[in-house]
């Protein structure tokens, strides 16, 4: 059985971009794969660390989204990376061989300033953890010597590095410890923000999967369509609708698909209507998912609960392997 490790940073509460792209895919694999997934609060770090008075709450609101979302803390391991100080551990012994220029050169630590860049405008503003996060996610991942990361496409260039330093690292050591973990990719579906730009939330576009009805329905109203039609019985073009008819390809289904394309390239549906019937199905779809997350967020002892029970059963796992790790450098 492969054994995958996959996280997410402590950015509160997550959106349909999480779910669809993300989420959804780990509630599948839980149930093929020996399963970790840790919400990255050091990551939140190295571009939040002057905002932390949140960042319990942070932490939290995604575990709460997991867990409404279908991940069951009996089958897969859900923790968090700061309650396994021994990946800090591992982070500086992978630091110690790490050559500078492969940090300098990964996508993910210039996605990562791209973040800094636009936060505080000033591109030498990037910190010694920034500098060190491809080495720290790599850690996160031969902590518990996975064999696959589910990433999409997009994302494989991101692990390359994590399989250099584990072949590095066995070959600077003699030794097989380490896999070298291949990616693990998904199809799931990626979803645009309301604007028609990439989802999130600092871009005020998202729609969240802990949002009400109404403000869903009120939102989904703000949805870019097609541009060029100006009545409500003009001739529409679906291919040309900039937002909504791609959530419709989403959500709906074949039939209904395929009626909304017909209906809308008649001049049948106007745009408004389209957009309330858009947003009544993803309420209908998501009601399941909200139910639970209201349970969960009037429990959160409960939640705090599965993190602590679940960090635990992370972190005999990081200990048996950092204690052969220890032994294979040669530490006291």
């Amino acid at each position: 059985m492969e054994r995958i490790v996959s996280g997410m940073r402590s950015t509160g509460k997550l959106h349909l971009g999480h779910y669809l792209g993300v989420i959804q895919n780990w509630v599948k694999l839980q149930h093929e794969c020996e399963s970790f997934f840790f919400v990255a609060d050091w990551h939140a770090l190295t571009t939040k660390y002057a905002e932390t008075e949140n960042l319990k709450n942070d932490v939290r609101d995604v575990v709460i989204d997991w867990l409404a979302s279908g991940l069951d803390p009996n089958v897969c391991t859900i923790y968090v990376q700061s309650l396994v100080p021994e990946i800090a551990e591992l982070n500086i012994y992978l630091g110690m061989i790490t050559p500078q220029n492969w940090v300098e050169r990964d996508p993910c630590l210039k996605d990562m300033a791209k973040i800094l860049k636009t936060k505080e405008g000033n591109a030498s503003q990037i910190n010694y953890g920034l500098m060190g996060y491809p080495v720290l996610m790599s850690a996160d991942i031969m902590m518990f010597n996975a064999t696959a990361i589910p990433v999409g496409i997009d994302q494989v260039a991101h692990i390359e590095i994590t399989r250099d330093i584990a072949r590095r690292f066995n070959n600077i050591y003699k030794t097989e410890f380490f896999n070298e973990p291949k990616p693990l990719l998904n199809d799931c579906s990626l979803i645009c923000g309301l604007d028609g730009n990439k989802m999130g939330k600092s871009f005020q576009n998202d729609i969240k999967i802990s949002d009400t009805a109404e403000v869903t329905a009120k939102k989904i109203m703000s949805a870019i369509t097609d541009r060029s039609r100006m009545r409500k019985d003009d001739p529409g073009h679906p291919e040309q609708c900039e937002v909504a008819f791609k959530y419709w390809q989403i959500f709906g289904d074949k039939e209904q698909v395929e009626t909304v394309k017909c209906e809308c390239e008649k001049g049948l549906r106007g745009c408004a209507d389209c957009k309330r019937q858009l947003g009544a199905l993803i309420n209908e779809k998501f009601a399941p998912i909200r139910e639970k997350r209201r349970y969960y967020e009037e429990h959160p002892e409960e939640v705090d609960r599965i993190i602590r029970e679940g960090s635990e059963k992370a972190r005999k796992v990081a200990r048996k392997n950092l204690d052969e790790i220890r032994n294979i450098i040669g530490m006291y």
